[in-house]
């Protein structure tokens, strides 16, 4: 099997087929995820044979109609329809609920928005078994080479032979990576269509300016950009944030509230530490990652890549990015991304542990080219973990394709961030 591409203008999300079985199955389905990662776009695309009419809360007038008589706007907006930005009337979510008890069908309503953690609670609080949820982010590197492959990221053997013969005629490059890596996600810089600091520029604009002061209370801009910035410095990090609120002079009650403002806007995912009933030394305090590296580029002021790659930060960028495109692939299925990290208190860490069926895969993540035994020294940890199967360890690097690595008779296979 060769990496087979698709060629047309449109960057073909793996997404789309997972709301298409939603929609299948579901009278409403909620596309949400950060802005401009490209939800109204696929949405459109998807309902385009149908002409499914769209309409957007971004518009002023059409929030206060639905909010000022919300049985008389869903009664001037049958159904099909899409609602763009629901994220300004979630007190819909209840009519809604009304409209498709009175004629249930599937593929009734389409919904987008950002904010997702609180529209998530709304939605499935309102229109409990009435609505499947997709979590869209800025387009993986599956999607921007138009990679057909879209299983989510599992890393066994068999996993990686499939890939590896996928990418038997691929050119690896470490300098793409480091290119994929600066430029981040978002579908516009993907495309050419504007420079990556002049959109994230724009975009940190638009984000506090329509997300922020709109939807919750924050008294300073230049304070709340400050904090992001300093976010983006910790990506990899552990939560810190009595250092985070000392940095940027605000109290340890704010920094929480801002964190979660963050991840709740689909910037920022904390990766929970790995605990069980009988492992008792695990850290409980969560790393930190930006899901756009781009972003974090940018808010932390690296002028192209080929600095940024021999930088400070390039192990946390590099770590930044191959989380992220984990996530992505679970997130592009429909799932929520079963990963966690592992570190006791004696300070030693794996990267990720991803579970599945009661089985665990431990990954470490290093950008080096040339990964040794002791890119693998800590996997013998595993060893501690009761009551789970301990699957294939690996090490996602920069290397050009699989190999083997031992370490104390524990076999780990190095493979190429591409895999993913």
């Amino acid at each position: 099997m060769k990496l087979r591409t698709r060629k047309n203008a449109f960057l073909q999300r793996h997404a789309d087929k997972t709301i298409q079985r939603l929609a299948s199955s579901y009278p409403a389905v909620l596309l949400t995820g950060a802005r401009q990662t490209g939800k109204t776009t696929l949405l459109t695309k998807i309902t385009d044979a149908q002409a499914v009419p769209y309409l957007t809360f971004d518009d002023p007038t059409e929030e206060l109609s639905a909010t000022n008589d919300p049985k008389s706007f869903l009664a001037f907006h049958p159904h099909p329809v899409i609602f763009d930005e629901i994220q300004y009337v979630p007190h819909l979510f209840r009519y809604l609920k009304i409209e498709i008890d009175k004629n249930r069908r599937n593929g009734m309503y389409y919904l987008t928005g950002s904010q997702q953690f609180k529209l998530m609670e709304t939605a499935t609080e309102s229109l409990s078994g009435r609505i499947g949820i997709v979590q869209l982010y800025p387009l993986s590197a599956r999607e921007i080479r138009q990679d057909i492959f879209s299983d989510s990221f599992i890393p066994t053997k068999k996993y990686f032979l499939e890939r590896s013969k996928a990418f038997s005629a691929y050119t690896f490059s470490i300098h793409k990576t480091w290119q994929a890596i600066y430029a981040g996600g978002y579908p516009e810089v993907i495309k050419g269509k504007v420079a990556p600091a002049d959109f994230y520029a724009n975009y940190l604009k638009t984000y506090i300016e329509r997300d922020i002061k709109k939807l919750t209370q924050v008294a300073d801009e230049m304070q709340f950009l400050q904090f992001i910035t300093v976010a983006a410095s910790r990506t990899s990090q552990l939560v810190n944030y009595g250092d985070m609120a000392r940095e940027c002079g605000i109290s340890e009650v704010t920094a929480k509230k801002w964190l979660s403002l963050l991840v709740t806007s689909g910037l920022v995912y904390l990766l929970k530490p790995y605990s069980s009933n009988v492992e008792k030394r695990v850290v409980k305090t969560p790393k930190m990652y930006f899901i756009d590296t781009g972003l974090a580029a940018y808010l932390t002021r690296w002028t192209n890549p080929e600095v940024m790659q021999t930088g400070a930060m390039a192990g946390s960028f590099f770590e930044t990015y191959v989380i992220a495109e984990i996530i992505k692939s679970f997130a592009n299925n429909g799932e929520e991304a079963p990963l966690y990290f592992y570190r006791d208190k004696d300070k030693i860490e794996i990267d990720v542990l991803i579970e599945r069926n009661n089985t665990i895969y431990p990954v470490e993540i290093k950008k080096t080219a040339t990964p040794n035994t002791e890119d693998a020294k800590n996997f013998f940890i595993m060893n501690r973990l009761k009551n789970v199967r301990i699957g294939q360890g690996t090490i996602i690097c920069n290397c050009s394709q699989v190999a083997a690595v031992t370490k104390n008779k524990i076999s780990v296979l190095a493979v190429p961030l591409e895999f993913i």
